[in-house]
């Protein structure tokens, strides 16, 4: 009986490998690791120690047999050259040094004619000893969404095997697909037993003869272990991305500085009509530029003012504009509920329902909690007027969670909390990452008011995320602070179940992120590596949800200052941060080529010299801004300086580090401070606003062991630092 229907490309690979004698064969840790020609195939077949295979089809032949194979070796690695009738192929096996068993297959065509490729099969199937491949089992934990990372998790049970993790470098084919106008989207994953890379066929434009394209990029880790618990998987996957994520060719992280860009960022929303509309006589901002049929809403008034009274209090200076938005926030209470509101009071007769959640009185149940964090921030920072709107909320919040049960729906009315919508999608629950965002909510009362109360409504609602495991993600943003919030909660309690929730959130957020760059068509233009999706099945990364991660994933760090987390996210976190850093800056249309940006917005207007981010930036054939030109997301630069600038007022400078950090201290003569990441990795650093002769009197050493060392400068007030340590910087 067979178990798991295949295609033809699939039924006759057991029969094929058993037939072809091995061509090579090495041994990779315990593991065996055999290639044999079968055909119009050429494969890697990797034996497990107690005997279960799975094979990785190095080449495929396409409509042609394998006539000519020959292998070379060399220290770690070996070169296999093929052909066919069609085409030549040249593959590269690699053994990076590791501790894991680790290798990785380079594959390149360069064909004898002008070729149009129809099909192609995928690149992984398991084995059996005696029986066959479609009566084999296996559980795939994760796989390939859309543009994000090429990335394969999954675990062998029939025969018992262990667990495979394959990570495509996309990048490596991006002259490929610009070659063919195809995209890399959905290229990793299939389904049980046909797995991997499915090679993005060009249908309708012919791939140029004698022509040598990389059309795999594929690296391997094998495991004996097989995760069982939720935790287990979660922890697993982390340690193996991290893990292939030192092996992979990375490009140099993009170089912005935000400082003058913040002034004019901060003068464009100031004063461009399109970002601002009036309201009772009081300004409030507009959620698009141009777009002022959609009443004012409180969650865009507060993603801007938080990050600018972050950034105000950074320069030491006053802006009229902080104030008049604040001033605008008691409009959005209503006291016959006693809670803030979605929109304007006085402009409800102004929503058109051409959206679910455009009605009087209908809630996003992520969008009541996420005001709330803002407000408690705002409150923790000193503003009297953002906690009594907080805590004058914070009742109806708790009032809404018991009566769900802390399962919330996606869209309930406020009023009567009647269930609008129950569902994302038919049987997949409603946002399941909301208990978290009210766990943040209830920690965040709690460290206003030392009230225990607080503390129980966030453990009640924490329960809800057992057995979701990478599920609990929903908006990436709210996920993001909902693993700090966890993060905090561990340390208040030291119940480690907390820990592992927080590590069940942060893998939701690096299965969602894109380790590659979209290097065709428009994604030329854009710095796509480790950019992160706002949602899991968002078909474009978003600038909004990208800065928020970007904050969270700091407090994180800070929050894990002082304890032991996983190894493998003081990789992960800092090196997001790295990237983020730069490449955020490119959401911003004046640094964009304007072939790049759609001619029709979906909500308001592009105005293409404005300093107000795109919202959402799509896969390299697409242009990008289509959503519209988003005033929420403005607060880019005020939410990056103060955490990657630090002023030296004594040495009247500024220090810009691109990683995060603790300890920034000033001395007399001297600034010491602590990167936060690995001593596998690299930060940068540079010294801005520094006289030419105050840079030649600067030294700078990182901690090593014991001893300071010098640190190497790439260039005149630019230096490369190890990405853990301490750092000093010194001036004779």
């Amino acid at each position: 009986m067979m178990i798991n229907p295949v295609t033809p490309w699939t039924a006759t690979v057991q029969s094929d490998i058993s037939d072809a004698m091995p061509i090579f064969e090495i041994d990779l840790k315990a593991y065996k690791l055999k290639i044999h020609n079968a055909g119009d195939s050429i494969w890697l077949v990797a034996i497990w120690p107690k005997g279960a295979k799975i094979a990785f089809r190095l080449a495929f032949g396409m409509n042609s047999r394998f006539e000519k194979v020959t292998i070379s070796e060399a220290p770690d690695e070996i070169l296999i050259t093929a052909s066919t009738r069609l085409a030549y192929y040249r593959i590269i096996l690699f053994f990076p040094e590791s501790k894991r068993a680790v290798f990785r297959y380079t594959t390149t065509l360069r064909t004898k004619l002008p070729l149009l490729i129809p099909f192609w099969p995928r690149d992984i199937i398991p084995l059996t000893q005696n029986g066959k491949t479609e009566n084999t089992a296996g559980k795939v934990h994760t796989k390939q969404v859309g543009s994000r990372s090429g990335q394969l998790y999954f675990s062998m049970t029939k025969p018992k095997a262990g667990s495979v993790f394959y990570f495509q470098n996309l990048t490596a084919m991006s002259p490929y697909c610009q070659e063919t106008q195809v995209s890399l989207r959905e290229t990793v994953g299939g389904e049980w037993p046909e797995l991997g890379f499915q090679f993005p066929v060009n249908a309708e434009k012919p791939l140029s003869a004698n022509e040598e394209y990389i059309i795999s990029d594929a690296f391997v880790q094998l495991d004996e272990n097989i995760p069982e618990s939720d935790n287990e998987v979660v922890e697993s996957y982390l340690d193996l991305l991290a893990s292939v994520y030192l092996l992979l060719p990375k490009p140099e992280p993009s170089q912005h500085n935000w400082l003058p860009t913040a002034k004019k960022i901060l003068d464009n929303i100031s004063n461009n009509k399109g970002c601002w509309t009036q309201t009772d006589g009081s300004p409030y901002l507009n959620a698009y530029v141009g777009d002022y049929k959609t009443p004012a809403e409180i969650m865009v008034q507060l993603a801007v003012i938080l990050p600018l009274h972050e950034y105000l209090a950074w320069t030491g200076e006053h802006h009229p504009m902080l104030e008049e938005l604040s001033d605008g926030l008691p409009s959005f209470y209503d006291k016959s509920i006693r809670s803030l509101v979605r929109w304007h009071p006085s402009l409800t007769e102004d929503l058109d329902h051409s959206e679910e959640q455009k009605s009087e009185m209908v809630m996003d149940s992520w969008y009541l909690h996420h005001p709330l964090l803002n407000l408690a921030r705002l409150a923790l920072r000193g503003d009297k007027m953002a906690k009594e709107l907080f805590l004058g909320s914070i009742d109806y919040a708790i009032k809404v969670a018991r009566h769900f049960n802390y399962k919330w729906p996606v869209f309930y009315k406020m009023t009567t909390l009647e269930v609008l919508k129950a569902e994302t999608a038919p049987g997949e629950g409603g946002e399941k990452d909301v208990p978290g965002s009210y766990a943040h909510v209830m920690l965040l009362a709690w460290q206003l008011t030392k009230e225990k109360r607080f503390l129980l409504e966030a453990s009640r609602a924490i329960k809800s995320l057992d057995g979701l495991a990478f599920d609990i993600f929903y908006q990436a943003n709210n996920t993001a602070f909902a693993a700090s919030a966890f993060l905090e909660m561990y340390k208040i309690t030291e119940d480690i179940h907390y820990l592992e929730l927080s590590y069940c959130c942060l893998a939701g957020i690096f299965e969602n992120c894109q380790l590659w760059e979209c290097s065709y068509g428009y994604g030329k233009n854009f710095p796509y590596f480790f950019s992160v999706f706002p949602l899991k099945d968002a078909p474009y990364t978003a600038a909004y949800e990208e800065l928020e991660v970007f904050a969270a994933l700091h407090h994180y760090l800070e929050a894990a200052a002082d304890i032991t987390i996983l190894p493998a996210l003081r990789i992960l976190i800092p090196e997001f941060i790295k990237y983020a850093t730069g490449r955020l800056a490119y959401y911003y249309p004046p640094l964009l080529p304007e072939e790049m940006i759609a001619e029709n917005t979906k909500t308001g207007e592009i105005q293409k010299d404005l300093w107000i981010p795109l919202e959402d930036i799509h896969d390299g054939w697409e242009k990008s801004g289509e959503v519209g030109q988003e005033v929420y997301g403005a607060g880019l630069a005020f939410a990056v300086i103060p955490r990657q600038y630090f002023k030296v007022g004594n040495l009247s400078g500024t220090v810009f580090i691109n990683y995060p950090i603790s300890n920034f201290r000033i001395g007399k003569n001297s600034v010491t401070f602590r990167l936060e990441g690995s001593a596998l990795l690299k930060a940068h650093m540079s010294l801005l606003g520094f006289s030419k002769e105050m840079l030649t009197k600067i030294t700078v050493e990182q901690k090593v062991k014991s001893s300071y060392i010098p640190v190497n400068k790439l260039s005149s007030g630019f230096y490369e630092l190890t990405g853990t340590g301490l750092v000093r910087i010194t001036t004779h």
